[in-house]
């Protein structure tokens, strides 16, 4: 979890951007803009633009648009409604006259009708093939059927591969950090810049590859993959590659 508004708005003072300046580029009002950096949700039409407005806000910036979208779906979006799924109107439909009730009988009806002329044409066919007699056999000689044996099928034992994590957590345990996140490498495109604040946690998403990582105070943080803690962190400022397996030295 990290502050969507705060890391908006410090990402825009970095760059020496102003409000007009960020309207002007991404057609956005700055009352808008003004909004999400106070996270002031009820300001904005819903959630449909939220999510659209910070997606491109974030990607203007050089952020990831996509992670201040989950991060906004998993603390402030509001579920949609489930639609009824069976109108009261058609349910009461059953119990009108010419309706499945009205049918039921016509189909038992059609039903026996079906099992009585069936029963009695494997009657006549019967008649019909003992009055022909029993055919001739065609040699005294007794014909022993080969019997096939099946070969046993053998169960080899499937190797069940452990899914690795897509996402890993950045976590301030004990003090403020500052962290350059970028998307791959160092020369990737950046993914959050800015001070992780002590008690905050900042989420990264390993599904697309792995992540470059600048610690300004590796001491004060802590890396979970999986929801178990890593190892191998700087211990001083340094860069590191995170990815599915774990982190090293970049």
């Amino acid at each position: 979890m990290f502050e969507i508004g705060g890391s908006l708005r410090e990402a825009r003072l970095k760059r020496g951007l102003t409000p007009a300046d960020v309207q002007k580029a991404i057609r956005i009002r700055d009352r808008y803009l003004q909004a999400l950096e106070e996270e002031r949700w009820e300001l904005l039409p819903g959630d449909a633009y939220v999510k659209g407005f910070l997606r491109t806000y974030a990607d203007y910036l050089g952020l990831d648009g996509s992670l201040y979208v989950e991060e906004y779906n998993s603390r402030f979006a509001h579920p949609d409604e489930q639609p009824q799924l069976v109108p009261e109107r058609f349910a009461r439909r059953k119990n009108r006259v010419g309706g499945v009730g009205f049918l039921r009988p016509l189909v038992a009806v059609g039903v026996i009708v079906a099992i009585v002329a069936g029963f009695t044409a494997w009657q006549l066919r019967s008649s019909s093939g003992g009055k022909q007699g029993t055919p001739p056999t065609t040699s005294g000689r007794t014909t022993t059927a080969s019997q096939h044996t099946t070969p046993r099928k053998t169960h080899k034992k499937k190797h069940v591969s452990v899914a690795l994590p897509t996402r890993a957590v950045l976590v301030a345990s004990r003090g403020n950090s500052w962290l350059w996140v970028r998307s791959g490498s160092a020369s990737g495109a950046t993914v959050f810049e800015g001070t992780l604040l002590q008690g905050k946690s900042l989420p990264v998403n390993l599904g697309s590859g792995p992540v470059w990582i600048r610690i300004g105070d590796p001491t004060s943080i802590d890396v979970r993959l999986g929801g178990k803690l890593v190892h191998g962190l700087p211990t001083q400022v340094g860069n590191v590659l995170l990815s599915r397996r774990g982190v090293k030295a970049a």
